[in-house]
């Protein structure tokens, strides 16, 4: 919908030439208050709380299971990543500043459910074990897949209305996501799942 401005330009968004985007940033900027209004913008900013109540209660999440890992490789893993956490809130922070919406958290039900079942692991595997090691590291995953999946889209979202920023702003914590979730199967391939296999 945003691309859709051809004839109806200003002097000034037809000097950007023939970059659908900086027509789209335009359009959004002079149609503010109707884009504020529209279903899309609604559904963005109620996605953006709820991954905003998700990064939080994964920062939480995370404490607990780097005190319940094993291997110093993991709890380094989780420490890192919740210190990345925090970063990604304040990120969001400053993605609810540029759309001109209050930072608000919105409980989400999938986050909740992808941490109670990694506490279920924790409470069901062996202190000490690399099996309790190698179940983090896939409850681990799961957040993480949880995020990419909803990072990604909302990126593209952000694309589509023009919010150029936040969309940069958006796949920067995309990519700092999968790169977690790619070190994390590192850390279970190269010997933690080995290991776990060899125990009774």
């Amino acid at each position: 919908m945003a691309t859709k401005t051809t004839e109806n330009t200003t002097p000034e968004t037809s000097q950007t030439g023939t970059t659908g985007k900086k027509l789209a940033v335009d359009n959004a900027t002079v149609d503010k208050n109707d884009m504020k209004n529209s279903s899309l913008h609604k559904f963005f900013v109620s996605a953006l709380k709820d991954i905003y109540f998700a990064e939080n209660a994964i920062i939480e999440a995370l404490t607990k299971m780097e005190e319940a890992a094993t291997t110093e490789e993991l709890k380094e893993a989780f420490e890192d990543h919740q210190l990345q956490t925090k970063k990604h809130v304040s990120r969001l922070e400053k993605v609810f500043k540029l759309i001109d919406e209050k930072p608000e958290k919105k409980e989400c039900e999938a986050i909740k459910g992808i941490i109670k079942e990694g506490e279920e692991i924790i409470k069901s595997t062996q202190e000490g074990s690399m099996t309790r090691d190698a179940a983090l590291i896939i409850a681990a995953q799961k957040v993480e897949h949880y995020e990419i999946a909803t990072y990604g889209g909302l990126a593209q979202l952000a694309i589509t209305m023009g919010h150029d920023k936040v969309a940069d702003l958006l796949e920067k914590t995309l990519q700092e996501e999968e790169d977690t979730d790619y070190n994390l199967t590192e850390i279970a391939e190269t010997f933690i799942n080995f290991d776990a296999e060899q125990e009774d």
